[in-house]
Parts: structure tokens; sequence; C-alpha cells
């Protein structure tokens, strides 16, 4: 019987795979096959002895009753550590173990603390100065927990910093690679250009590499001013500013409004707000966690 020869690129209907390693129920894969075990797949077990029981947890979380969140279990709308769960009895540690509702995550952990701040001008993005500048931890009186504030603003921008004690979270929320969007308000000088969000969003050297906008949009207008509005997950020093003055509109002033889902709405400016169960599941949803 004649071998056959290797699978040529692009065969099989003329469509190429969506990436290296994709496969679907029709297409070989590259690696070698494996044995198929006979039988069901063996449920992984996520039930902690030790643990307290899922539907009060969620109940505490403000998901609903504890009647409607045993129906949410039996039902399979419940995953735990990645595993669906529908037996009524299972315990689970709300610390090491991680819990999704329809695909959002619930923060089961009640020492976890998230926060909204709108962050005054002349106020460093530190919790302490050794200069005796006004930090952050002037504004949020005597907490005992250690908060990390989820990237930067330079003293002399002002709006929203979200602050939390969830490291994993903050790590995401501020890392390029995860595309978390931060959304700015700044005033510059006018007019502006008709091509300037096409330039913006092509790219733009600085002096640390290019730089691109992912949305660009003019607010408002004035004789001889501007209002944009400028969407990035750039986390440079700086980086708003460096790029809108070198397209010729240094920044007047700058307000950050948005970090991912979380706005700053009509949060007074000093005063800081928790998040509540929604917007802390949009923000898990937004770093992929």
């Amino acid at each position: 019987m004649p071998s056959r020869g290797p699978r040529k690129p692009g065969s099989g209907g003329g469509k190429s795979p969506r990436f290296a390693g994709s496969t679907k129920p029709s297409q070989p894969t590259a690696l070698p096959s494996r044995p198929k075990t006979a039988g069901p797949a063996i449920p992984v077990d996520v039930h902690d002895p030790d643990g307290v029981r899922l539907q009060k947890l969620l109940a505490a979380a403000g998901i609903g009753s504890r009647r409607a969140c045993e129906n949410l279990i039996t039902a399979g709308r419940v995953e735990v550590d990645g595993h669906v769960v529908t037996e009524l009895g299972v315990r689970i540690d709300p610390i090491r173990q991680t819990v999704h509702v329809d695909g959002e995550r619930v923060q089961l952990d009640e020492s976890r603390v998230y926060l909204a701040f709108n962050k005054p001008l002349g106020v460093v993005s530190t919790m302490s100065d050794e200069l005796g500048r006004p930090s952050i931890s002037d504004f949020l009186g005597a907490r005992q927990e250690r908060l990390f504030h989820v990237g930067r603003l330079d003293a002399d921008t002002e709006g929203l910093l979200l602050l939390t004690n969830d490291g994993d979270l903050a790590h995401r929320l501020q890392h390029p690679a995860y595309g978390v969007l931060k959304t700015y308000l700044a005033q510059v000088p006018g007019p502006v250009a008709r091509d300037l969000g096409k330039r913006l969003r092509a790219g733009i050297e600085l002096d640390d590499g290019p730089v691109a906008v992912d949305s660009f949009k003019l607010v408002d207008s004035a004789p001889g001013k501007a209002l944009v509005q400028v969407v990035l997950h750039e986390g440079r020093k700086h980086v708003v500013r460096r790029l809108l003055a070198a397209v010729g509109h240094p920044v007047e002033s700058l307000v950050r409004t948005d970090v991912g889902p979380i706005r700053l709405g009509d949060l007074k400016v000093g005063k800081t707000r928790r998040l509540t169960r929604d917007e802390v599941g949009k923000l898990y949803a937004a770093a992929g966690l």
C-alpha cells in the first residue's frame, strides 16, 4: 500500500488554520495521536471539606438569595476553578479557589478591597512621599489594608485611579499586554486638524518608541482651544502629554475618566467609593481573569 505524502499547507477545502496548532473536529493535528480513554471523562473534585458551602458564599457576595444561588448551581451556571458544579453539597475555599457565574468572575474573598478614587491636582500617585507632598494615603483615612494603585497619574493630572489589595488584578489592569483601555479628556490649543485622529491611530514615533491610540475624538472646540478624548492601553510615563505634544497640541489640562469598564462619573474630587460587585466582575473580565 503506497505511503501517503506530507499534507500540503492550505489543503483541506482551501481553508488555512486560524493560527498555528489550531484544530477543528474534522482536521488532523500535527501532534502525535494519543490513545483515547474509554468511558466518560472523570470529573474534577473541587470540594474542600474544610471550606464553606458554595451557595452560602454566593449569597453573601450578593448574587441572590440562598435559594436563588442553589438554583444557579443546579442549573449548571456556576464554575469553580473552571469546572461546572451542580451539586449543592460542595464546599470551597473562597480565598484559594475562583468562582464564575454565567462566565463572570465573582470575588468571594471578603478581605479584598476595590476602590475608585478621584485624584486631585497636585497629589502624587504614591501611598507616601518622602518630600512631604500630598499623596494618596492622605485621602484614605485610617485603613488597615495595604492598597495598590492601578497605574499612575502625574501630579498635574487628575481623575480616576483604582485602588485595591488584589495584586493579580492590579498587575493585569496596568500591563499593556492585556489591552485594558484608559480614557482621558485633554484640553489642548486649537484648532485640531481633521486628520489628527487618523494620524494618532496610525502611530506616532516618540523617543522611547511608537505609540498608537485606540480611539480619538474631538469633544468640543472654541477659538484657540479644543477638548479631545484619547483612549489607549499604553501605560508609559506621561504618554498622553508626550503624544499630543508631538503632534503640536501640548496638553493644558488632563483628566482620566475611565479605566476599562469603570467610569469616574460624578465622584467628587478627593473622594473614594467602593466598586460594586458587577463592576469588580467586569474588571476581572477586562483583565482576562
